[in-house]
């Protein structure tokens, strides 16, 4: 793959709540649920939360 192919496909550190509403398909109210549960790691940016990619990841593939 070209350099310039592979820059297409980097993937985020980090996802606003409403991206990972989107992407999952859980409700809003679902995914503060799993933050505060501790199964989805955050990280505040001034008043953003926002949820670091491979913990998405991961919740997942289980």
């Amino acid at each position: 793959m070209s350099e310039r192919a592979q820059d297409k496909f980097i993937e985020p550190l980090t996802v606003r709540i409403a991206t990972a509403v989107r992407i999952t398909g859980l409700s809003r109210s679902r995914i503060y649920e799993l933050i505060q549960a501790g199964e989805l790691d955050t990280v505040k940016v001034g008043h953003a939360t926002l949820i670091q990619y491979q913990s998405l990841k991961s919740l997942t593939r289980n």
